[in-house]
């Protein structure tokens, strides 16, 4: 088996936080993975549609990520939704956890990758839109899309 040594291989992505939420800043952090994950992860097999990341303890921890259970794996098989912590430096946690403490802003993973080939998780605080953003958004989307369209029609 050949291992990527460079570069970025995008896994999965959250395509909802980019609808639900405006991303205000991203932030990227490595994650403690057993065996048996790191090899699902490397396999395609992870969803982070439900996730979100939570602090604990003066930590921060990715919670409700689905990573599959790896299919060749032992007795010592992974919990498939288990919680996971992020590997940040002491001064970027303490800045998070700051910004966490203001009303209304969240921590939203958006995209986990292998990174010279090792698992990154890609998040940002954000705070959640409201139904009239969502459809301003998509209105907009729209009528972007539209003129790019009747551009690409117009010089055919």
């Amino acid at each position: 088996m050949k291992q990527q040594t460079s570069g970025k291989k995008i896994i999965a992505k959250n395509r909802r936080a980019r609808h639900e939420y405006e991303l205000l800043e991203l932030f990227e952090a490595g994650l403690v993975l057993t065996g048996t994950e790191i090899k699902s992860v490397r396999a395609n097999r992870v969803s982070l549609a439900r996730a979100y990341v939570q602090p604990r303890d003066g930590e921060l921890w990715l919670v409700e990520a689905h990573i599959a259970e790896y299919e060749h794996g032992n007795r010592q098989n992974h919990e498939p939704t288990r919680p996971r912590k992020l590997l940040l430096h002491r001064r970027e946690i303490n800045k998070i956890l700051d910004e966490l403490g203001q009303k209304g802003l969240t921590a939203v993973p958006t995209m986990l990758y292998l990174k010279n080939g090792r698992a990154k998780l890609e998040f940002a605080l954000a705070r959640g839109k409201k139904l009239h953003d969502k459809r301003q958004t998509l209105a907009r989307r729209d009528s972007q899309r539209q003129v790019e369209r009747a551009l690409r029609e117009k010089y055919r």
